[in-house]
């Protein structure tokens, strides 16, 4: 028996949740049960694992245990973007052939949630509105934007150029140099998918909230314990990211950072007319840790997202959060001085696994035990076709996203966890650094 120390801890401070109308979580577990397959995790991966498992395996029993409530988790935590493209910039075209493998992954699981959206009418303000990668600085078009337009040029991929001013009256800030903009990303309300997506789950699947895993048991079957009881099933996918460690599995593999986020408001209509903005957009930065990603929402909202921090234990501090929302709001009020008036909801953090080398971790990690981890801060589209594809390689499902899948790699173990920390932290702010012109 393998106990588990590191739990997830819900701050209800996430406003992408805390806007959306009250949702009763499923009950949490409180009897022993046994089912034919046990999920744990109920972000992107696990809840597609559990979906595709009832499709592959109509009468079998399935089991997934959330350690808190859907919405609140990571994956309702993010900034609400699902990127088809490779989300790097790169000037070496002679990785195009892992790009396509990207670009098929991420439009499977672009198309599968579509119809997901669709099918159950799940309200999360699913728009295809697509997003502009912006450049602050013609150095930093230069350096960053210009080679992922000759990678998208190869790619066969279509993209527009729009320029200092064009783009100011798109955004209704003249904060940015140039953008490239792509058409085939969709923006949406991350925890009102997620939670959509956990209460639309088929019959044969029965979802456990508010269910921590407290000890593992291996030695017959798997055996998980929660505080009020237990499921034991002779098969598992891990899909509990980077808590993953947890349960025996990659030991100093993982990288866990915080990336902040503010909310604001509603516009009133008379800031609107200030704002001068009509559609809604996304915008990521050139350089990832030194920008700012951005949206302006369909309920007409301004979500900031700046700052990153490295957080192994995967806990921050709720006077830490204070002070974002306050760096938050000067950033805002730079960029878009007209609203100097309007305020954040909230400020929260979430929490992105990444490995040494970018690669996830996919596949059987002992017998009949799955795992789909690590998606690099692109947890939508990684997350669910990594657990669609984990449930279709669990079932013997022949599936040639798979071989997609594996191409990407296996994570490379890192050095020892202080030196870890250290590390990351000084790489973190090495960057910040040195792209401080791009914030």
């Amino acid at each position: 028996m393998s106990i588990i120390s590191r739990l997830p801890r819900n701050d209800h401070t996430n406003a992408w949740n805390t806007i959306l109308p009250h949702r009763t979580p499923h009950a949490a577990l409180a009897k022993v049960i046994k089912a034919d397959w046990l999920v744990i995790g109920a972000g992107y991966a696990g809840l597609a694992a559990a979906r595709q498992l009832a499709h592959n395996r109509p009468d079998d029993s399935i089991a997934l245990v959330e350690a808190g409530v859907c919405g609140e988790n990571a994956s309702g935590r993010n900034s609400g973007f699902i990127i088809d493209l490779p989300h790097t910039t790169s000037s070496n075209l002679d990785q195009l052939e892992g790009s396509q493998s990207y670009l098929r992954l991420a439009r499977a699981a672009t198309a599968v949630l579509e119809k997901n959206v669709h099918d159950f009418n799940i309200q999360c303000d699913w728009s295809r509105d697509g997003k502009y990668h912006a450049a602050v600085t013609p150095a930093g078009s230069q350096a960053m934007l210009e080679p992922y337009a000759a990678e998208l040029t190869a790619l066969n991929e279509p993209f527009e150029w729009v320029e200092k001013d064009a783009l100011a009256t798109k955004l209704g800030t003249t904060h940015f140099h140039r953008a490239l903009y792509t058409p085939g990303c969709v923006l949406m309300n991350p925890a009102a998918l997620t939670r959509g997506l956990a209460d639309t789950l088929p019959e044969n699947v029965l979802i456990f909230e508010n269910s921590p895993v407290t000890a593992m048991d291996y030695s017959h079957c798997v055996r998980a314990a929660t505080q009020g009881g237990s499921i034991t099933a002779p098969r598992m996918i891990l899909a509990a990211n980077g808590f993953s460690e947890q349960f025996g599995y990659c030991k100093n593999t993982f990288v866990h950072l915080a990336l902040c986020a503010s909310l604001t408001r509603p516009l009133t209509l008379a800031e609107q007319a200030a704002f001068g903005v009509d559609q809604p957009w996304g915008l990521t930065p050139a350089n990832g840790f030194g920008g700012i990603t951005m949206r302006y929402t369909n309920d007409r909202r301004i979500l900031i997202r700046q700052d990153i921090k490295v957080a192994m234990g995967q806990a921050f501090k709720a006077q830490k959060t204070d002070a974002i929302g306050r760096n938050h709001k000067a950033l805002m009020n730079a960029r878009f001085p007209k609203l100097s008036n309007v305020e954040f909801e909230n400020s929260w953090v979430g929490y992105v696994c990444m490995s040494r080398n970018g690669a996830p971790k996919f596949g059987e990690v002992s017998p009949n035990i799955w795992m789909a981890a690590c998606q690099n801060g692109i947890g939508v589209t990684k997350g669910t076709i990594s657990g669609m594809l984990v449930a279709d390689k669990a079932c013997g499902v022949v599936n040639p996203l798979i071989n997609d899948m594996e191409t990407l790699g296996a994570p490379t173990q890192l050095p020892p966890h202080p030196l870890v920390e250290v590390g990351a932290r000084a790489t973190i702010g090495w960057e910040v650094w040195k792209n401080r012109a791009e914030a």
